[in-house]
């Protein structure tokens, strides 16, 4: 019998708000804008490209090119999507002395 096996998808693993946001702070920390990008392209995929598009005011089909890892979003387009997602992100300093 042979064992059938699917890619993992880390966000079928979140099932709130928090931990979707928690998700994107973890990839935001990576200090790769790629790792963050993916992240965030499948949060929008997971909550509906259409409804983030909408509620964004983007053009559904470049959200599609943006997350298709052939482009880079503009920040606009990353930033309106956090915003419609309820997510915000926070600097903080990491001083020493």
């Amino acid at each position: 019998m042979v064992t059938k096996t699917h890619p993992f998808n880390p966000i079928q693993m979140l099932h709130s708000d928090a931990e979707i946001a928690e998700f994107l702070t973890d990839a935001y920390r990576e200090n790769d804008p790629a790792i963050f990008i993916t992240a965030l392209g499948l949060v929008v995929k997971h909550k509906g490209v259409a409804k983030m598009a909408e509620k964004a005011g983007l053009n559904r089909e470049s959200l599609y090119k943006a997350f298709s890892g052939k482009a880079q979003p503009q920040w606009s387009t990353v930033h309106k999507l956090l915003h419609a997602l309820g997510v915000e992100l926070s600097v903080h300093g990491t001083f020493t002395t």
